[in-house]
């Protein structure tokens, strides 16, 4: 797991991590085709916001499967970008395709505790679009929770709305 601070360690990370995917063999991940039971391909294209349902992230950890292969939508707080839950084959999204990130538990108020529990993927070009992210912006994600493997909600993120940047409220304070 890492944290990425500002935009230009990104594009550094980030292209040090192509690189050293697209060097890694993926036979290993040929052997092992199945699938787990409770995962179900990416959704290709944006949710309709009249078939998401709303849920507040706690509700989705607490009872992944109660969600499972349902589309969601939730506000959070961003935290980080991470590689938490990338190429684990019973919830396979690689880590060449798709980059994760993390949001902050909203049941602690007192300092960030990021929802581990809750891994939350997007793909690497739609990924780009939000560079910009900061600790701390408030943010609408739309996705589809298609696994609940290990107990945990695996959702792919398919739009996300920037709501409230978190400097934004830094720089009003001043």
């Amino acid at each position: 797991m890492f944290y990425i601070k500002n935009k230009k360690l990104f594009t550094i990370m980030f292209s040090a991590l192509l690189s050293l995917c697209i060097g890694v063999s993926t036979a290993s991940y040929a052997k092992d085709t199945k699938k787990a039971e409770t995962c179900t391909p990416p959704v290709a294209q944006e949710i309709a916001q009249t078939n998401a349902t709303f849920a507040k992230p706690l509700q989705i950890v607490q009872n992944p499967s109660r969600f499972l292969n349902q589309d969601i939508k939730m506000n959070a707080t961003f935290d980080k970008f991470s590689t938490l839950g990338l190429d684990y084959k019973k919830a396979l999204r690689e880590s060449k395709d798709y980059i994760g990130f993390l949001i902050q538990r909203d049941d602690v108020q007192d300092h960030n505790i990021p929802l581990s529990e809750m891994k939350l993927f997007l793909k690497r070009e739609y990924a780009e679009k939000f560079i910009d992210l900061d600790t701390g912006d408030r943010i609408e994600i739309t996705g589809h929770v298609f696994s609940n493997a290990l107990g945990d909600a695996w959702i792919d993120v398919n739009n996300i709305t920037v709501l409230k940047k978190a400097k934004a409220e830094e720089n009003t304070k001043k």
